[in-house]
């Protein structure tokens, strides 16, 4: 019987469930508090803890189907998909587990039997590979599994060696492949395991992680080995579905089927669209996961990689014909066919179209912009008689507008042009460069008194949760970064002690202030910090006397400021709790600050919130605070804080213990902050402004406190002083206001009315120009002062002068320059509007475009009007006669 590719799924964790191990669903795309991957590309990221020894499970063996992502980073098949049958940006891998249980014998127990019993392999058909030293492999799976020694091959440490790092857990390991047949091979004699050719397929790899490598390089045996494997589920539906590309599998060819219904496209019909359909359907996998697991579109990152996905797909889209919008169309299907597997697909998936379609809008406005500029690149390229487009030139155009590169090598192509590879390489090279001289200045460098200091003292210990006040000793003090013995009366310093109350910036949370007494001498702390050596330095003047290394000081934060930001710290808390919970789970803290008189918190959404949104998270974030819930903070590992659904920060760097900060059900984050110990000492909260700052990035201001019920308090006083500037009451501001504006909007209209009569009253003959070009009428007129939009309401009034024809007219003001090209429609097969608007847009040194009957240009030369306009006549003449010149 034929599995799909969900009873697949279903039965792998079925038989390992039968032998002992806990099935533990997929960690998200995103490594949770792992700053060393990009991405999720293996099951065993999620453990990879358990195996350096940094934490416990409560089990010792597990299964898992883990979604991963190859694209970007370390491991990126990004630009082989769909240039081969198995190669995915997102995949499916399946894995067992063993930590410091079973080993060797049962890990190839396991796997033989599943593959030979429940997935039904031919035993015939199936190879090993075993690392070259490793006899006890050898022997069990000549032994135990009775598989012939002609078909176990030894291979080196390149193929069948496995290490995590340079340094720790690292084995050999074992590979199951199976032969596919001459008809897939090489046809090389040496074709063999191992070869390249898609004969011998990888379908399984058990990992022996027996032993601990140290800096040297020497292996030595680990107390408790441990077992990890990896299997794709791709090329598991497809060698048990009888097919030898994974995009035949039920996984793919219903998406394959959409694509095809959407674009008009026929799969199997020839080489270039199979490759296009196959990067789309690959590629709608992917977004469609990405921005399940909060991952946005952005210029750099995480979002980058996805951003250059969507891209990827478009372009191939546009291969096919689709020169609109379609991704978003049909990323229903991919909810479709993989929710069973993944049920919260099907709540993010309005989440994911809305998102998609505003990526696509966008990249469309990108080839809107670029592609003009790129036609004149074309055009001089051609002009100069050169074969080739500048690489300098062509960077810029992808650095100042994201215009693709492969779209401009596809356009060139198309022109019998190159790409100056070399020179597009050095202008990217010099920018990276600009960029990380840029990051290095901002870098702190290792300052020279840090080695001193390591000598002289021990990192502070941190006391302020649990008091304000508290008695440390001076182990250091710094006076413009050098190392001294006191300090007198007026000096700024910083401070070290062994221990102190006073929380250092951190996770958003700006330093405590306060003062420190000493028995000769006290000092006033302007701020606190902490270096990455973990001394907490105390920043600040002394007001009077003498402080000295080794006195014993009283330490005391000041309340006020503290408790305020910690108002703020836990309101933050709630807020981004709420932005979840109305917005969706693709919310993500991307940074945030809290201070004692405002928070600011900066979160990945894709479009503005509206007012009803603003209202809705205010509501909720005030609904918590009058419920006044117990503010918890408990200390365990990492994994249990995730597993107990935790919001951890990706990207940063965790310890094996870990501050948990939870209210209730309502919020749970890891947190070294300081908070309230109830939500109703936040008092009140409002939102005092919402925006973006850079693409699906927003940033909401807020206060808390006596600081909102002020701004609630400054508020009123606006509207009572606009009620008095309006001579209402304040109750009658809004309808006051919208009657003043409706009056404003009648008034303009009819100011623009008799602004088109009297322009329309003063053109003379000689601004326009008439001439019958193939049978056409052509006519363009210049009317300078006007805008595009009053350029549009002159048309109106003057296209009834031409009932079939060309329209142009012209206008510079404020050394800008407006085209408006209309042609009737009964003429857009002969001649098209957008087409007109490129080609006279460059004598303006600007760029055009829009639809067949109406489009427009811009540009910055004003004495190119007339120029432009007599281009006008020379391109319908060239082109009048034809039926087309862009498809």
């Amino acid at each position: 019987m034929t599995l799909s590719s969900q009873d697949l799924r279903q039965s792998f964790l079925e038989y390992f469930s039968a032998h002992g191990h806990t099935s533990v669903p997929s960690a998200p795309l995103i490594p949770q508090a792992d700053p060393t991957l990009l991405f999720t590309n293996a099951g065993m990221n999620q453990f990879k803890r358990v195996f350096l020894g940094e934490e416990t499970r409560a089990y010792a063996r597990a299964a898992s189907i883990q979604k991963c992502m190859r694209a970007g980073g370390k491991h990126n098949d990004l630009e082989n998909v769909g240039y081969t049958n198995r190669h995915h940006t997102f995949f499916e891998m399946l894995g067992n587990f063993s930590f410091g249980d079973y080993f060797k014998e049962d890990a190839i127990a396991f796997g033989w039997e599943y593959l030979t019993t429940v997935v039904s392999l031919p035993v015939e058909r199936l190879w090993v590979t075993v690392y070259r030293d490793d006899d006890e492999a050898v022997n069990l799976w000549q032994h135990r599994m009775a598989v012939p020694s002609s078909r176990i091959i030894r291979l080196g440490e390149k193929d069948n060696f496995w290490q995590m790092g340079d340094t720790g857990p690292c084995g050999p390991c074992s590979e199951i492949h199976i032969d596919q047949g001459e008809a897939l091979g090489c046809g090389r004699s040496t074709c063999g395991v191992g070869c390249d050719c898609d004969r011998y397929l990888e379908i399984w790899n058990l990992v022996f992680m027996q032993y601990d490598r140290d800096a040297s390089g020497t292996l030595h045996p680990l107390p408790k080995p441990s077992i990890d494997t990896g299997m794709g589920l791709e090329r598991l539906a497809a060698v048990h579905q009888g097919v030898t590309s994974n995009f035949d599998t039920d996984l793919f060819s219903p998406l394959l089927r959409a694509v095809g219904e959407r674009t008009k496209a026929t799969y199997g019909t020839d080489l270039g669209t199979d490759r296009s359909m196959r990067v789309i359907a690959d590629h709608l996998r992917a977004m469609t996961f990405l921005i399940v697991d909060g991952i946005l579109p952005s210029n750099e990152g995480r979002g980058y990689v996805l951003r250059r996905i969507l891209r990827r797909a478009s372009r191939y889209g546009r291969l096919l014909g689709c020169l609109e919008p379609f991704l978003y169309e049909l990323t229903g299907c991919v909810v479709q066919n993989m929710k069973a597997a993944y049920p919260t697909l099907e709540q993010s998936a309005s989440i994911v179209t809305e998102v998609v379609q505003r990526e696509e809008d966008r990249f469309i406005g990108t080839l809107e912009q670029g592609t003009p500029i790129l036609d004149r690149l074309v055009h001089e390229a051609k002009r100069q008689g050169r074969n080739m487009l500048d690489g300098e030139t062509v960077f810029k155009l992808y650095d100042t507008y994201g215009f693709p590169v492969d779209l401009v090598e596809d356009a060139a192509r198309e022109e019998q042009l190159m790409l100056d590879h070399e020179g597009y390489q050095r202008a990217l090279t010099t920018q990276r460069e600009r960029a990380r001289k840029a990051a290095a200045f901002t870098t702190a460098e290792m300052k020279p008194y840090l080695t001193e200091l390591k000598a002289l003292a021990s990192p502070t210990t941190f006391l302020g949760y649990d008091s304000y006040d508290g008695e440390g000793t001076v182990q250091a003090i710094l006076k413009d970064e050098q190392l001294v013995q006191d300090c007198t009366q007026g000096e700024e310093i910083e401070l070290v002690l062994e221990a102190t109350p006073f929380y250092p910036e951190g996770g958003g949370q700006v330093g405590d202030q306060g003062v420190l007494l000493g028995p000769h001498g006290h000092m006033q702390i302007q701020t606190t910090a902490k270096n990455d050596l973990g001394y907490f330095l105390h920043r600040g003047t002394v007001l009077d006397g003498h402080l000295h290394v080794g006195d014993s000081v009283q330490a005391k934060v000041n309340r006020t400021t503290r408790m305020d930001a910690a108002r703020n710290h836990t309101a933050t808390h709630l807020l981004h709790a709420a932005l979840r919970e109305l917005l969706g789970p693709h919310v993500k803290q991307y940074g945030s600050l809290v201070a004692p008189n405002r928070l600011r918190f900066d979160f990945a959404h894709f479009k503005p919130l509206s007012s009803r949104d603003i209202d809705d998270i205010e509501l909720m974030v005030n609904e918590q605070i009058r419920a006044n819930t117990v503010v918890q903070t408990n200390v365990m590992g990492i994994q249990e804080a995730i597993d107990e659904g935790a919001l951890a920060f990706f990207g940063d760097k965790y310890g094996t213990k870990v501050r948990v900060v939870g209210v209730g059900s309502f919020s749970k984050e890891l947190c070294g902050g300081t908070h309230c110990t109830q939500t109703g000492e936040i008092g009140v909260f409002r939102i005092v402004s919402e925006g973006g700052i850079s693409a699906g990035v927003r940033r909401i201001e807020a206060l808390t406190g006596a600081g909102a019920l002020r701004h609630t308090k400054q508020v009123d006083e606006h509207v009572r002083e606009l009620a008095a500037l309006l001579k209402v009451s304040p109750n009658d501001v809004i309808a006051k206001t919208q009657k003043t504006l409706a009056t404003l909007k009648d008034m303009e209209r009819e100011l623009e009315q008799l602004k088109m009569k009297l322009v329309a009253k003063e053109q003379t003959d000689a601004s326009i120009e008439s001439r019958v070009i193939h049978g056409m009428q052509v006519q363009t007129q210049r009317v300078d002062g006007l805008t595009m939009p009053e350029l549009r309401a002159l048309s109106d009034r003057i296209r009834h002068t031409v009932p079939s024809g060309v329209l142009v007219i012209g206008s510079a003001k404020d050394g800008k320059v407006s085209l408006l090209v209309i042609v009737t429609k009964d003429l857009t097969h002969r001649i098209k509007a957008g087409d007109v608007a490129k080609s006279i847009a460059t004598h303006v040194e600007g760029s055009g475009g829009g639809r067949p009957d109406m489009a427009q240009a811009g540009g910055s030369r004003p004495e190119g009007v007339e120029r432009a306009l007599l281009k006008v006549f020379e391109f319908v003449e060239e082109h009048g006669t034809s039926s087309s010149i862009s498809q």
